[in-house]
């Protein structure tokens, strides 16, 4: 039978309300009153249930993470996983809000389903706009950011370099001797237009080095996912005169080109011009998984990217 707090107080030699106090406020409890009460609760396997504590306290021990690409994507996984890591042993859930869309994310800021329940919002990697983050400041918890285009109403912030990290791969594809190169990313539609901060800071990085350095840059803008792969070869079979490299905005572009490249074309023997035609810039993490069936030299490493190119 499940101990009562009755019995971990009689054991401890203490009231009914120190029990309750050391588990809801432990900071109003002497030391040793507190280590002899969770020896007891210890010794008794006594649990205090999360609704009570949360009714006790004002707590829900959630903090909701808001993103707007599937939990599935390398970054979002591992920026979950990160979170995990410090909430989970502190006792915090993670409820998941995705905003695939202009109109999921105009829903949840209209109703605001975390409202009151959570005790803290992270926002991951997405345009949000002052509005919105006034929005949920009102709701008085902690707000942090994570790759957002502004700190401003947030507790705390952290980002990538985007535009810094693509100003060094493109130094690089440069300095390999890359003058035409071909880009391929997602472009936004009226469904989800100001989704992503990431990337657009990658393409003003690019066009800002590539400028500099005279290089000239060939879009692939990809509107339909479901088909990116087939834009992006076809686009390449059709560039005339042919680009020399090929940038991915990221893995989940870049993966199934290299896939299908491999499956249906001899790279680079069967491009245009007979030039090799890659140098994908994919992850670090994703790449080490396809690492032994690509027959690609990996060409530089200590960058944010790795850089594979065709020998």
């Amino acid at each position: 039978m499940k101990a009562s707090i009755q019995a971990v107080a009689a054991e401890a030699g203490v009231s009914i309300s120190t029990v309750s106090r050391t588990f809801a406020k432990p900071n109003l409890v002497l030391p040793e009153t507190r280590s002899k009460v969770m020896a007891a609760a210890e010794k008794l396997d006594y649990r205090i249930s999360r609704s009570a504590a949360a009714l006790k306290t004002g707590q829900s021990f959630r903090v909701a993470l808001l993103m707007s690409d599937p939990i599935s994507t390398w970054f979002n996984s591992n920026t979950y996983a990160g979170l995990d890591s410090v909430l989970h042993p502190a006792g915090y859930d993670i409820p998941i809000f995705e905003m695939a869309d202009a109109h999921d994310r105009h829903e949840f800021f209209a109703t605001l389903p975390v409202r009151r329940n959570v005790d803290a919002v992270i926002v991951n990697s997405f345009n949000i706009v002052p509005e919105e983050v006034e929005k949920l400041s009102n709701m008085k918890v902690p707000i942090v950011g994570i790759n957002i285009p502004s700190i401003n109403g947030f507790n705390a912030t952290v980002s990538i370099d985007d535009r810094q990290a693509m100003h060094v791969a493109v130094e690089h594809l440069f300095s390999m001797g890359h003058r035409r190169i071909a880009y391929a990313y997602e472009t936004s539609n009226d469904n989800n237009q100001n989704m992503v901060f990431s990337a657009e800071a990658r393409l003003h990085g690019l066009m800002e080095t590539a400028e500099k350095r005279k290089m000239t840059v060939e879009r692939i803008a990809i509107r339909n996912y479901e088909d990116a792969t087939n834009t992006i070869l076809n686009s390449l079979l059709t560039m005339d005169p042919a680009p020399t490299a090929l940038y991915c905005e990221s893995d989940e572009l870049a993966l199934p080109v290299i896939y299908n490249a491999m499956q249906e074309l001899v790279v680079p023997r069967s491009m245009p011009t007979a030039r090799p035609i890659f140098g994908l810039l994919c992850n670090r993490f994703a790449i080490r998984s396809f690492r032994s069936s690509l027959e690609f030299r990996i060409a530089v490493s200590g960058l944010p990217s790795l850089m594979l190119s065709k020998t």
